[in-house]
């Protein structure tokens, strides 16, 4: 580990070279890369580490930077979607499902398999995201996931927009119900600090707003919309100039009811009204998630295999017909689906559906391809330190699988160093996994159509 700003930068010297222009603010502004060739076989992985595990704040600060700088100045810069689901909006473009993968650990290494299988199937559209809920159980706050990111696709050589989306930026009911206005806030810091880390796709989620027992729909609705446009409206606000965040709203709670066609009318009735009121002229959301009676994770049963759903995909198709024809909108957004069987995965392009999310089945993965001692140690963390989120019903295994999640921030730095035999045969596993999705999600052979319509900003 370098011990300061000064011992980083002179490390670089001849292979990333920066330029102090104090008149700018941050002493940093101009890059280099004179030997990409060194900086991909090695530097890249030193550099993300410090990024990641130097003690100095100062020193992870300027490293981040520094990554987000030299993707950019390689042709992998953080991009928005907007402009493809624009076209999706339009009919200019159809016939995919946008993966949207959210990374709980080894960040790095993850994103690079995933940069890999892209590489090699030309794939266009795929989305790297993370929760405000997994920010604080994996220890990895934006501007570290955006670096790690961006770091991957340096060393993979990828040219290209990259999408780092912000998933689930959601507001906590009971929070809210105690103290409104602290609860805004929180989500208001978040979406800038979001933005100032690159991030320029964001899902908005007030739908744990949503009062079922208010007599119509709108009312029912209207802390759900009033707030999505209210983020809405920031969003706009603090976006970089030449940049069109990519918004996501939500309709239904991820486990809850299923969604309809009259809560999607609704809440685009009330949210384009207040956001019209609040920033006249403002790009509204672009896309909608919906539930259609699936769950984050799956649902445990006492063996700890999870019990198969019915996914209703009527819901899917009607308002991801009504999002296009009516909003101009790119579609209905799936979550939940990363544990869901396999052959449902080719249906979700099928009937429209703009996006899906991935998440715990990947966890799941990793998971099973830890060494058995290092795992063991995780779960015999759970059972010590989170004993309280056992349920008197639940079997160990339910409580494990419920649990292990919060496992990766605890032993983040281990995981990083498990070694390259782990490593290699977790790549092995997760490229299988992806090449799978993407086939089935027909998003092969589409990075030409991505390119068409989405700029990658420089500067």
């Amino acid at each position: 580990m370098v011990k300061n700003v000064e011992e980083l930068k002179n490390s670089l010297k001849g292979i990333v070279d920066v330029v102090e222009e104090p008149a700018h603010g941050d002493g940093w502004q101009k890059v280099s890369v004179p030997d990409p060739v060194r900086l991909r076989s090695s530097i890249i992985d030193t550099l993300v580490y410090e990024s990641v595990f130097n003690s100095s704040e100062e020193v992870r600060n300027k490293a981040r930077w520094l990554i987000r700088q030299t993707a950019r100045k390689l042709g992998a810069g953080s991009a928005s979607i907007q402009g493809l689901y624009d076209a999706f909006g339009r009919g200019d473009v159809k016939g995919f499902t946008v993966p949207a993968v959210n990374i709980r650990g080894i960040t790095y290494d993850f994103a690079r398999a995933m940069f890999r299988v892209a590489k090699k199937n030309g794939i266009g559209p795929f989305v790297f995201e993370i929760a405000k809920s997994e920010m604080g159980y994996t220890d990895q706050r934006p501007a570290e996931y955006s670096a790690c990111v961006l770091a991957a696709a340096v060393k993979e050589n990828y040219s290209g927009p990259v999408f780092i989306q912000g998933d689930h930026f959601q507001f906590n009911a009971k929070k809210f119900a105690q103290d409104p206005k602290k609860e805004i806030e929180v989500i208001r810091s978040l979406i800038k600090e979001a933005v100032e880390a690159e991030f320029y796709n964001i899902d908005i989620d007030s739908s744990t707003l949503v009062d079922l027992s208010k007599n119509t729909t709108e009312e029912q609705q209207r802390n759900n919309f009033e707030l999505a446009a209210e983020m809405t409206a920031l969003i706009r606000e603090v976006e970089p100039e030449g940049t069109t965040i990519s918004i996501g709203g939500e309709i239904g709670e991820v486990g809850g009811k299923n969604s309809t066609p009259e809560e999607f009318r609704a809440y685009m009735k009330g949210y384009n009204a207040t956001l019209d009121a609040k920033k006249h002229g403002a790009k509204m959301i672009s896309k909608i998630s919906v539930q259609t009676g699936s769950s984050h994770g799956g649902v445990p049963l006492p063996d700890g295999k999870i019990a198969q759903v019915k996914i209703d995909f009527d819901v899917l198709k009607s308002i991801s017909e009504i999002a296009r024809k009516e909003y101009g909108m790119a579609g209905a957004v799936q979550h939940g689906a990363s544990t869901l069987p396999e052959e449902l995965f080719d249906k979700f392009p099928g009937v429209g559906t703009a996006e899906i999310h991935l998440a715990t089945g990947f966890q799941n993965l990793l998971y099973d391809v830890f060494p058995k001692e290092f795992r063991e140690s995780i779960y015999d963390y759970l059972r010590k330190n989170l004993s309280d989120e056992k349920k008197p019903d639940m079997t160990d295994e339910q409580f494990i699988y419920k649990t292990r999640k919060k496992g990766f921030g605890p032993f983040k730095q281990q995981m990083w160093n498990l070694g390259k035999d782990w490593l290699d045969k977790a790549n092995e596993e997760l490229e299988k996994r992806f090449e799978f999705l993407f086939t089935k999600l027909s998003v092969k052979d589409t990075k030409s159509t991505v390119e068409k319509y989405v700029p990658v900003r420089s500067r």
